[in-house]
């Protein structure tokens, strides 16, 4: 075998995947890509749809092989999940959790970009404990198969926080975690701050306002004009409650140790229909909150308390999902309808919208939208099959 220096600088200097350990999600603003549906379009239309409304970033919630193939060759960088039941198994059993990352994620690479690996969802809030006793062990036994594969500066390891893990987020400099999460999140953060990985945290401020409907201004939900609150200790006003719950996070963290830790919001969005108790879940509302959304995020900027670090996102989610139990808001979270057309209006184009806003296939190819994607792909893909022979 020739000498592979030459060709890991070139891998370095020339690859996108180079970057990935310091920045796993390029730009800011991402999607998360849920099928708990029986009647959405396939995964071939769905990269026909990201492409079309130039979304990057995708998360899914398994490591789906039909969706994991369709994104092959796209440059949509994905992040792949590890399903809560397989926590266990993967936290006793390392072997078993090399072949899931061979089977996964080194078998589709480099073709599909997959930058990430979250390790089971909202892990500490669901009523298993014995689930949060496997989390620590799943994350470890992820992490060190794709370093034996050699895949570890290029997969991020993760897993996303839902606001159950904190006791307080009100004011923000006030946050912490909770006695009984302590214990099991502390040995995590300890093991994220040493391979680099960010805090993932599902921020829903439709959540926290329609528990709390009486005494939540809906405009500091939506991101717009109103006076917002103050936070005596930070010093800082907040005109949105989408910052503020990002910045609840980082006082949680610099509390516990870990001031140097980003925060990533993993899920965020607004449902555009729900029971009658859920206060605020319209169309209306679904739009305003996605569409300032996507304009604050366009910004690149930081939070009050975090003004250099630049916040990103995952939009729950591209689709409705019928399927998905739970109140009806769950399963009227989409940007899109299961037919392919736009839930509301926030800039993106239906894949059956008629006249000039028709989206095909022949359509998104012919305007170029994946040009500036394949020929850096392409190189990198060459590079690492030439290194992995």
């Amino acid at each position: 075998m020739a000498n592979p220096i030459p060709l890991l600088l070139l891998l370095f200097f020339f690859s996108p995947f180079a970057l990935l350990k310091v920045q796993a999600f390029t730009g800011t603003y991402g999607v998360n890509y849920g099928r708990l549906a029986n009647n959405i379009p396939s995964p071939d239309e769905v990269v026909t749809l990201l492409k079309a409304a130039k979304v990057r970033n995708v998360r899914i919630y398994d490591a789906d092989h039909s969706v994991l193939k369709a994104f092959g060759g796209t440059g949509l960088e994905i992040v792949v999940g590890l399903p809560n039941g397989q926590l266990q198994d993967m936290s006793e059993n390392a072997e078993h959790a090399l072949n899931w990352v061979k089977d996964n994620v080194q078998s589709f690479l480099p073709a599909t970009r997959i930058v990430g690996i979250a390790v089971g969802n909202e892990v500490l809030a669901v009523e298993d404990l014995s689930l949060w006793e496997a989390l620590l062990g799943a994350v470890k036994n992820i992490y060190n198969a794709t370093k034996k594969l050699h895949l570890d500066e290029m997969i991020e390891i993760s897993t996303a926080n839902s606001f159950a893990v904190f006791a307080n987020s009100y004011p923000p400099s006030s946050c912490k975690f909770k006695d009984n999460v302590s214990q099991y999140m502390m040995p995590i953060l300890e093991f994220f701050s040493q391979i680099g990985s960010p805090f993932c945290l599902n921020a829903y401020p439709f959540l926290a306002y329609i528990i709390d409907p009486e005494n939540i201004d809906i405009n500091y939900a939506l991101f717009k004009p109103t006076k917002g609150i103050y936070d005596p200790k930070f010093r800082l006003r907040y005109d949105n409650m989408f910052d503020a719950q990002i910045d609840a996070a980082y006082a949680a963290l610099e509390n516990a140790g870990f001031d140097k830790m980003q925060v990533i919001v993993t899920e965020t969005g607004w449902a555009s229909n729900g029971d009658q108790n859920e206060v605020g879940a319209n169309v209306s509302n679904a739009r305003t909150y996605n569409y300032n959304l996507r304009k604050r995020l366009a910004k690149m900027k930081g939070t009050p308390h975090r003004p250099k670090n630049v916040v990103k996102a995952y939009i729950f989610a591209i689709f409705n999902e019928n399927t998905k139990p739970g109140a009806t808001s769950e399963r009227n979270f989409g940007l899109f309808k299961a037919d392919g057309s736009i839930s509301y209006d926030i800039g993106f184009h239906g894949l059956n919208a008629g006249g000039s806003s028709h989206l095909s296939f022949k359509n998104i190819k012919n305007q170029g939208l994946s040009r500036s994607y394949t020929v850096v792909f392409s190189l990198s893909a060459l590079i690492l099959l030439i290194f992995w022979s």
